[in-house]
């Protein structure tokens, strides 16, 4: 048999071996298939695999066309549909080794169906919903020809203040780590060379939630205990469940960029954790080295990053140009491309492209006649995890649900808003196709009931904010003001109410103002929408808010303002009618928050899981001379696992089978749970561990698992929760992962800080 290039056999070929190298059959043996192409392979070609170029202005589809076809590029991002891509796989057919392309995006909360964000999926603490709606965007993703996503996000967030706080699953490392192992196994599905399945690359490593003042791009600066105990555990979840890839963080850690840094990306990453996927810069990452300080130039900053092991540049503009005069000069070795070609080849190889460079994008004449159709949506997925992402705040004297024979005033700038309803990263979601608020409550009710609607007010009335938030919106400005006086709308609004029964108030965030690079300096809402809050408040009216936001806000006065807060965040696609679900209580919302609201930006950070202090603040008695904020009340507004139902459950007393564990032994830690109220319901039982005295500081108490629990009115049930020597390991001063005998008291409740406990020692 003749030598022939690898790629050329594909599928026809597949079968057959290539006896002039003695090797086993090519597509069965992935090592043997990749080093032999590596051999046939010029500089130039293996470079080509190391650029993921950007589809924008600067490189036209032509000129992309014409590159790949060269060897070129490896991979492209923002290309989202068949008749898009197709063209460049075929060029890539074309070039010498036939070498197929992949195909990129932010598929972050779904693709063509937009779920909700990401906190709000935290908020459901529900995994089977949260997985449903990553296989949801993997099937739709892979079927408009994609084949890798930049998700999940999993960066832990205890700064609000933080945009991209909205992008992940909130303050706990426990939570978040089980929803990044969820995320990935939705995303990959069966496998990411199923045709139905695309790749997942777990998003910033590392450290990135934690940058400083939570002011996007900033630097992390922090312990190693800290870094493996809180930060690093997530990204580890989501490797250990089979991502294929990592995002590397545009932050510093500790004085290095993560683009340049060889503890992160070799010793931790690759050595110690054994990571033998695919490495992607985040956007111009590689180029900003110059700015971080530690680059003199273009030529030293794709050295760093080379040679750190980042293997793809994403929007490259210095490794295609770069690299060949490094390896001739001697400042990198062979062997520095050669491994991030590899990964690149590798990547492409388990996401079957080699197989069948068309897996995902498919034959011409099945293409959808219309790429946005309506039957191409998965709206009830949608409306149902919606439904289950929601947080009843308050509920005072059982304002919810709503009658709907009811008149109702719906008023706020959030009410008819489309295009926030989805939230940032909304992939390739369309606004039409979003269900505002208004609409579903107007569907809800029907012809025969009453809904007022009035604006009431702008998001914001700040111009500078505005400007900013319209900044990047070319074609139209994406937040449009009502140009009347800010008092008109408010009377207009007041009228309304007058006439209304109840009124319901959708108020919060624009998308924009939780988004990447979108840090604030307060929590809030904006100016113009709490005096609007104000105005309805005085009217005497029961006054219901609808909050749609991306980050916890400080809501003191709007505690006391409202009878009812129902949290929605950005709920997606199908949010309006998912919200008039819960307000009409043809749902009972069983979401608990996955995030701790401070009563204000003073008291960042408020997570719940805090190391232990000498001086501690204890409520109810004197502050003097303890760790607390003298002139605030010490502590959140609403605590992390915090969520209300239409209905009451109660816990008994903890049982303990043991009050002694052993290292190979289990203890049984039970309650009974009962649903006390008058209507079916969903609530979330908490376990959380208090290492009592340790080697180093231990936080006041850890998530260590739950229990998402259905009851019928009056039903209980018993929970039991397995407590193992796993549960109370850490690591220690020396980076031992490790328990260590002693006392622990073990809590279960409702949220995390209304708890029922009990103690046992750890032999």
């Amino acid at each position: 048999m003749k030598k022939l290039c690898l790629l050329g056999l594909f599928v026809t070929l597949a079968s057959q071996s290539v006896v002039a190298d003695n090797l086993p059959t090519p597509m069965e043996n992935k090592d043997a298939f990749i080093s032999h192409l590596m051999k046939q392979m010029t500089l130039e070609e293996k470079i080509g695999q190391l650029r993921l170029i950007s589809i924008g202005p600067e490189m036209p589809r032509e000129m992309i066309r014409k590159e790949i076809a060269a060897g070129n590029i490896g991979g492209t991002f923002n290309s989202i549909t068949r008749a898009e891509n197709r063209p460049m796989q075929d060029a890539a057919m074309r070039s010498r080794l036939k070498i197929p392309m992949f195909f990129a995006y932010d598929v972050i909360h779904g693709h063509r169906t937009i779920f909700p964000i990401p906190l709000a999926l935290a908020s459901s603490w529900d995994m089977d919903a949260i997985y449903r709606s990553g296989r949801v965007a993997a099937k739709e993703a892979a079927a408009d020809s994609l084949d890798i996503t930049f998700a999940p996000m999993v960066d832990i967030s205890r700064d609000p203040r933080w945009g991209r706080t909205s992008e992940g699953f909130g303050e706990d490392t426990y939570l978040v780590s089980r929803i990044a192992g969820v995320m990935v196994k939705a995303f990959q599905g069966s496998g990411a060379n199923a045709a139905d399945s695309i790749m997942a690359s777990v998003k910033h490593f590392a450290l990135y939630g934690a940058v400083e003042g939570g002011r996007d791009y900033n630097i992390v600066d922090m312990s190693p205990v800290k870094m493996y105990q809180d930060y690093l555990p997530p990204y580890r979840a989501a490797i250990d469940a089979g991502a294929g890839g990592v995002m590397v963080a545009l932050n510093s850690i500790n004085g290095v960029p993560a683009t340049a840094n060889t503890w992160l990306m070799h010793d931790l990453l690759r050595k110690e954790w054994g990571f033998k996927g695919l490495a992607v810069s985040d956007h111009g990452a590689i180029f900003e080295l110059i700015k971080h300080g530690v680059a003199r130039d273009g030529r030293e900053a794709a050295k760093l990053a080379i040679k750190a092991g980042i293997d793809m540049s994403m929007n490259d503009s210095l490794y295609g140009k770069e690299l060949p005069g490094l390896l001739k000069a001697g400042e990198i070795e062979q062997s520095d491309i050669d491994n991030a070609v590899r990964e690149v080849l590798a990547a492409k190889y388990d996401m079957g492209l080699f197989k069948d460079p068309y897996l995902r994008i498919g034959k011409a004449e099945d293409d959808p006649a219309d790429t946005y159709a309506e039957s191409r949506l998965h709206r009830a997925d949608a409306r149902d995890v919606a439904r289950r992402s929601m947080v009843l705040l308050e509920n005072r004297n059982q304002t919810l649900p709503l009658k709907k024979s009811a008149k109702i005033a719906l008023v706020g700038p959030l009410a008819k808003a489309p295009i926030d309803m989805m939230g940032s990263w909304a992939a390739a979601g369309r606004p039409a196709q979003s269900v505002t608020l208004f609409d579903g409550m107007t569907r809800a009710l029907g012809a025969e009931s009453t809904l007022i609607y009035a604006r009431g007010a702008n998001i914001t009335g700040d111009k500078k904010v505005l400007d900013y938030l319209n900044f990047l919106n070319f074609d139209a400005p994406e937040v449009v003001d009502d140009p009347r006086p800010a008092q008109v709308l408010i009377d207009e609004a007041v009228k309304a109410a007058q006439q209304a029964d109840v009124v319901v108030a959708a108020v919060g965030e624009s998308r924009g103002m939780s988004h990447e690079s979108s840090s604030r300096t307060e929590l809030s809402i904006p100016a113009s929408q709490r005096e609007l809050i104000k105005a309805l408040k005085a009217t005497g009216k029961p006054l219901v808010l609808v909050l749609m936001n991306g980050r916890p806000l400080s809501l003191v006065d709007e505690k006391q303002q409202a009878d009812a807060i129902l949290e929605t965040w950005f709920s997606g696609t199908e949010g309006g009618n998912a919200i008039a679900d819960v307000l009409f209580g043809d749902y009972n919302p069983s979401g608990k928050l996955p995030i701790s609201f401070p009563r204000s930006v003073g008291q960042i950070p408020t997570y719940y899981n805090h190391l232990s202090v000498g001086r501690p603040f204890t409520p109810g008695k004197p502050g003097n001379y303890t760790s607390q904020y003298f002139d605030d009340t010490t502590g959140p507004l609403y605590p992390f696992g915090y969520g209300l139902s239409y209905t009451e459950f109660s816990l008994t007393d903890m049982a303990l089978s043991s009050t002694t564990l052993n290292k190979t032994g289990k203890l049984d830690a039970s309650v009974t749970l009962e649903n006390t109220g008058e209507h079916d319901g969903e609530t979330v039982v908490q376990l959380y561990i208090q290492d009592v005295t340790g080697s180093i500081i231990r936080p006041v108490k850890e998530l260590k698992d739950f229990r998402k629990v259905m009851l019928k009115a009056g039903e209980k049930k018993v929970i039991h929760f397995t407590i193992t020597e796993n549960d109370l390991k850490f690591y220690n001063a020396q980076l031992k992962y490790a328990a260590e005998p002693g006392k622990f008291n073990v809590q279960i409740g409702l949220d995390s800080q209304d708890v029922k406990q009990q103690s046992f020692e750890l032999l």
